[in-house]
């Protein structure tokens, strides 16, 4: 029984040296961040009151607002050092903002700027880690040496004052504060890091719409690989199942006529050769049937998938150039390879755009351009037809660059839309025509 009782106090005081051990445990990045971050914050707080008193005294002056624009750029590039010390040390990721805007004139420019929700928030982070830094910096360091001390407070009273002397209470209370100090450093050290993870995740990330526009880009890639998987695996069926079945069935019909022969399949019944006839008619039809069958599905599995992840646009562009009936002078400068569903929608425009040369311009000849590089696609298809389209969808009449209907240069725009792309038309009254689409390399 004795052993029994004394058996569940071993296990709490086993049970207690981890409690314990995990209350002192603290990250040496924790350390480094409470200590070296103080002239880090020291610095940036003394910026952020610097340029908030200055806008202040200035904004009713010329110079006002451009000062605090130019002050405020400054304060948003410091927002990556101060990820990079919370990523190092804290170990805590801070996904970067959107890159500042730069709309045309300086007007526009000096509005982004003023108005821009990061550099603000920087600002507010600059401010708020002031005091932060300070009380890391006590928990980290002046903790521990004031804990320190009052621990050998006795000791050093002895050495100050030799010979005999009575213990007085601060001898009595210094020890057991000197403790709690050292024992409580830990915590505030792991609790001061915490508020500074949370608070770099609040204010040096993007703004909640920026990561909302964020998300929203990535599930859409998402959604746009997977249905470009999708479709590729549905033209993998047709062109290895239906197509190949088809094709047997055509070479089937071939050799069944082939064996009635012109005058009709060997045989003694003199009536055999009027139902030979009729037979063979039908076996020539249901050929000539099978055979546009054929042709339509090849047809519909390149348009399902026009491009092949091997060859890219290079090898799919001047193919598509060939096939038109008009002249068509191509020049490629790839130096970057697009994303598959951006290989699509430029394969799918120049597609359209050289069918609609060929059916609706009266174009003797055509110019078909893609360059590449620096993040962006561009597509350029001139003529020098008729010209006269209409960019709102369709074309005028006798126009050059779409047909009628809502599937012209409207549902071009669409299509680009999807993967932010824009499209550009240029077609005066006599031609030429000038179709320019831009698009990004990725989505």
């Amino acid at each position: 029984m004795t052993e029994r009782a004394d058996a569940p106090a071993g296990g709490a005081r086993r049970g207690a040296a981890p409690g314990w051990r995990r209350h002192l445990a603290v990250r040496g990045g924790d350390w480094a961040f409470a200590t070296l971050g103080l002239p880090v914050a020291l610095l940036g707080g003394l910026l952020a009151i610097a340029v908030l008193y200055a806008g202040v005294l200035l904004s009713l002056t010329v110079v006002g607002l451009p000062f605090v624009a130019l002050a405020l750029l400054g304060v948003r590039r410091l927002g990556a050092p101060q990820r990079w010390l919370v990523d190092r040390l804290l170990g805590e990721r801070v996904e970067p903002p959107a890159p500042l805007p730069r709309p045309a004139g300086a007007l526009a420019r000096g509005r982004a700027v003023l108005t821009d929700p990061v550099a603000w928030r920087v600002l507010l982070h600059l401010l708020l880690r002031l005091p932060l830094g300070v009380l890391g910096f006590a928990a980290a360091v002046l903790l521990p040496l004031g804990g320190g001390w009052l621990v050998g407070f006795p000791l050093w009273i002895r050495l100050l004052e030799p010979g005999p002397r009575a213990t007085g209470w601060p001898e009595l209370v210094a020890v057991p504060l000197g403790l709690v100090l050292l024992a409580s450093a830990p915590g505030a050290v792991r609790a001061l890091s915490g508020v500074n993870r949370r608070l770099a995740r609040a204010l040096l990330g993007p703004v909640r719409t920026q990561q909302r526009v964020r998300e929203l880009e990535n599930a859409r890639s998402g959604l746009i690989a997977a249905n470009t998987d999708r479709l590729r695996g549905l033209e993998r069926d047709l062109h290895d199942g239906t197509q190949a079945r088809l094709v047997a069935l055509a070479i089937t019909l071939a050799l069944a006529e082939d064996a009635l022969g012109p005058d009709g399949p060997p045989g003694p019944d003199p009536s055999a050769p009027a139902d030979a006839a009729r037979l063979r008619a039908l076996v020539t039809r249901a050929r000539t049937q099978t055979d546009d069958t054929i042709a339509e599905l090849r047809l519909l599995t390149r348009g399902i998938h026009p491009v092949t992840p091997e060859g890219g646009l290079g090898e799919a562009l001047p193919g598509l150039a060939a096939t038109c009936p008009v002249p068509v002078d191509i020049r490629l400068d790839l130096r970057q390879r697009p994303e598959p569903a951006i290989e699509q929608a430029v394969y799918y425009c120049a597609a359209e755009l050289l069918t609609n040369i060929a059916k609706h311009s009266g174009a003797r000849s055509a110019e078909l351009a893609v360059r590449a590089a620096d993040g962006r696609v561009r597509l350029l298809v001139r003529d020098d037809g008729r010209g006269g389209a209409a960019p709102g969808g369709g074309a005028a009449p006798g126009g050059g660059a779409a047909p009628g209907g809502g599937s012209g240069l409207a549902g071009l725009a669409e299509r680009l839309a999807a993967v932010d792309g824009t499209l550009r038309v240029d077609s005066p009254p006599g031609g030429p025509t000038t179709v320019t689409a831009d698009l990004p390399t990725a989505l």
